[in-house]
């Protein structure tokens, strides 16, 4: 079965590009430097920012259904990233470097199942939540 990875879309980070760090602030962000290879993962690109380039930290309602998983968590966007990872059947590398958890949930919004994998075993995990036929997404 085919999956599809997406980035997140840069339009909704587009605000906060160029903002000082009090109105930063004011949005409940900050800008950060990256100082080495390893964690600050952008969302948008789907890959690790490299030492000495910004990174906007900001809260982003990554599960808004209106149910009890809800939720929604600090993640970094490359600063002014504007191409969005968009690939079918491949797993980004900066998803290949981690252990990833990953969650099925239902038409109704609600998790059906979850598991975490070494991201050079995502295919499989993918394949064997995305066979379950209630599984809408994940």
């Amino acid at each position: 079965m085919d999956f599809r990875i997406t980035g997140l879309s840069p339009e909704q980070f587009a605000p906060f590009v160029g903002l000082d760090a009090r109105e930063l602030a004011r949005r409940g962000a900050q800008r950060v430097i990256a100082d080495r290879e390893r964690g600050f993962p952008g969302r948008i690109e789907l890959r690790a920012a490299h030492p000495g380039e910004p990174v906007l930290l900001v809260n982003y309602l990554h599960q808004p259904a209106a149910t009890p998983y809800r939720s929604s968590h600090a993640i970094y966007v490359l600063e002014g990233a504007s191409r969005r990872y968009d690939r079918i059947n491949e797993v980004p590398a900066l998803f290949r470097a981690r252990v990833m958890s990953v969650r099925a949930f239902d038409h109704d919004d609600m998790m059906i199942d979850a598991d975490i994998a070494a991201g050079t075993d995502l295919e499989g995990l993918i394949a064997r939540l995305l066979a379950d036929s209630r599984t809408s997404y994940l």
